[in-house]
């Protein structure tokens, strides 16, 4: 074990998978990325459209987080039918430029864990041996996301967003000023292509996000933020080369 090492979503499945199969009372679930997991997260975008419809809204554009991918596929998939049909709403998903899995990674077969424990899924990936720094927004901490959602940013029907940690934290800073609401770190990304959507916006344009969680057990690292203390990062094209050479070749299977 490696006491330096910052870990990844990767290396935490690994070890839940690893745990299970040791014992005979233990089965793992994977609660994000798989396709089944996506479904089941899209009663938030029926209902979204339920909302709508009660206000007789349409929304010219959906926002959300990702770092599986679940939560915000849960709220875009309802509303693929409509985009298919001809209507003008537009897909944005926001993720750390810290891992640019959707903006920077290759769309090809990849593990979705550490130690190749699961099945081969072919989603937009930087390797599944990358290991991002450590920001605070953990829950976006993934090489992979999960493959409806890569697939819908393959082919242009969704896209993707990058920002900075320390930018996103302001977004969610304006945010608790304004709303009242301490957004979690992962939400704050959505909050921050919101307010770039909004920025220059024409009059009655509806935008929609997905608040996906609260920043009450974050504390720490607004304070962090507060104090100047947090790092931005972003990796060189080499660095994310040489993470996407532990993909399988897929010729071999």
């Amino acid at each position: 074990m490696d006491p330096n090492n910052t870990g990844s979503l990767g290396l935490a499945i690994s070890e839940a998978v690893e745990d299970a199969a040791k014992h005979k009372d233990t089965n793992y679930a994977l609660g994000s990325v798989l396709n089944h997991v996506l479904l089941h997260q899209t009663v938030t975008g029926l209902e979204t459209k339920k909302q709508l419809e009660l206000i007789d809204e349409e929304p010219d554009v959906l926002v959300g987080c990702v770092g599986g991918g679940s939560n915000y596929a849960g709220l875009l998939l309802p509303f693929v039918p409509d985009r298919l049909a001809g209507h003008k709403v537009r897909f944005l998903a926001c993720e750390p430029q810290a891992c640019p899995t959707l903006t920077r990674g290759q769309f090809r077969y990849d593990f979705g864990d550490v130690a190749c424990l699961t099945p081969l899924l072919k989603m937009h990936t930087l390797g599944h041996g990358f290991y991002p720094p450590p920001i605070h927004a953990g829950g976006l901490r993934y090489h992979g996301d999960a493959p409806i959602l890569c697939n819908l940013v393959h082919n242009k029907l969704v896209e993707a967003r990058a920002y900075y940690q320390k930018e996103v934290f302001e977004a969610g800073r304006i945010f608790l000023k304004s709303e009242g609401f301490l957004p979690a770190p992962e939400t704050s990304h959505a909050i921050k292509g919101v307010m770039d959507e909004a920025r220059d916006a024409e009059p009655g344009k509806v935008i929609v996000f997905l608040y996906s969680g609260h920043g009450l057990l974050d504390l720490a690292a607004y304070d962090a933020y507060l104090r100047g203390d947090l790092k931005d990062y972003a990796y060189p094209d080499e660095e994310i080369k040489e993470a996407l050479k532990s993909c399988p070749d897929v010729t071999k299977y």
